[in-house]
């Protein structure tokens, strides 16, 4: 089997990696010349290709933003592609990816979304290990081929990743308060630090917990725009829940409430005892 990866970053790049012994040749995709030259030294594909090779591909991983994989599944709707042909998305969000996808091609979608990754970016991020033990959520799986299917499975199942199924709705609302709202939390620590310490005091006094929280604010802020705008609904709705309960923690500070507190930081504990 001939897989081309597009993409070829943290996701795209770790995919390569786990996956060389599964395929026969693994062709990169990525319009980032460096990404390219990066992937191929690595050893994350076996060559670089141009998009027009995904005709001859039996497997296609999009692992680019949500917009970039809207727009590549239009051009793979041109193209003389084998109908045997796999398409997996590792999209964030997966109502606008699978509501935008052309009609001829969406038996060969696998709407999917890894639950997996790092604050970092790049080929140079990839790790043969990323997907391992990990949840890969498979949305409105009843609209994708029998042949795409059971070639999506075996590739999870390969990885040994866990398989959730999920309404693509159902999806961008826990995507929201599981990972979209965390993010945002995380880059306004950050913001809000910057803008009141100075860096000597930053580095001087930044102990765990607080790498631990801002951890996030890593992350690729291009990439995030795109999943935040995508989501923006959901993702609104999770920050209000969270101004919600930042609100109550500060009024119990206001009022001196500290046993109401700490039965609210208790309940926060139960969180960690079903994780």
């Amino acid at each position: 089997m001939i897989c081309s990866i597009v993409g070829l970053g943290l996701m795209g790049g770790s995919f390569g990696l786990a996956m060389r012994d599964y395929f026969d040749e693994i062709i990169g995709i990525d319009h980032n010349k460096k990404h390219c030259e990066d992937a191929l030294s690595l050893g994350l594909v076996d060559k670089i290709g141009e998009f027009r090779d995904i005709e001859k591909s039996d497997v296609v991983i999009l692992a680019i933003p949500i917009k970039g994989i809207i727009s590549s599944l239009k051009k793979i709707s041109e193209l003389n592609i084998k109908d045997t042909l796999t398409i997996i998305d590792f999209g964030s969000t997966k109502e606008s990816i699978i509501k935008n996808c052309p009609k001829n091609i969406r038996k060969n979608l696998v709407a999917s979304h890894p639950m997996a990754g790092t604050e970092y970016s790049g080929p140079n991020a990839a790790i043969a290990d990323l997907y391992t033990n990990k949840v890969m959520v498979v949305c409105n799986i009843e609209d994708s081929g029998q042949i795409q299917r059971r070639v999506a499975i075996d590739i999870f199942n390969k990885l040994k990743m866990h398989i959730k199924y999920m309404d693509a709705c159902e999806h961008d609302r826990h995507a929201a308060f599981i990972s979209h709202m965390p993010h945002i939390v995380s880059f306004s620590i950050a913001n809000a630090v910057l803008k009141q310490e100075d860096k000597e005091h930053i580095v001087a006094l930044a102990a765990g917990g607080f790498k631990d929280m801002s951890r996030l604010a890593k992350s690729n802020p291009h990439m995030w725009k795109d999943i935040f705008s995508e989501n923006k609904k959901n993702l609104l709705d999770s920050i209000e829940a969270f101004k919600s309960e930042l609100k109550k923690a500060k009024e119990m500070i206001e009022n001196d409430k500290w046993d109401e507190l700490e039965e609210w930081m208790k309940t926060g504990n139960n969180l960690h005892k079903i994780m």
